[in-house]
């Protein structure tokens, strides 16, 4: 799959939204409710779900995180292909 690399850029540009990628690959998945009080209470991060629900929204669009239903809860994964598909081309060369 072929992720937007400004999108992925833009979205790393944040420290608030590189600090939810910290906390989501500790933990693989957590709740929005998880990842508040991570942020809060981990980074002193005074910052609202809604917030946060907002940098979400930027790294789900940039193919960072997917969240998904799991029961009635909203689940947030962190995924690192984009990750390595954008450096990919920078560390291994094409022969």
């Amino acid at each position: 799959m072929n992720w937007d690399k400004d999108a992925i850029f833009d979205a790393l540009g944040d420290p608030t939204r590189r600090r939810i990628l910290d906390e989501l690959s500790e933990r693989n998945e957590m709740t929005l409710y998880e990842l508040t009080a991570r942020l809060i209470m981990k980074h002193n991060l005074f910052i609202s779900r809604q917030a946060i629900a907002k940098h979400l929204s930027v790294l789900e669009d940039a193919g960072l995180v997917i969240s998904k239903r799991k029961g009635k809860y909203r689940v947030i994964l962190f995924n690192k292909e984009p990750l390595k598909n954008l450096l990919k081309g920078w560390i291994e060369p094409d022969c």
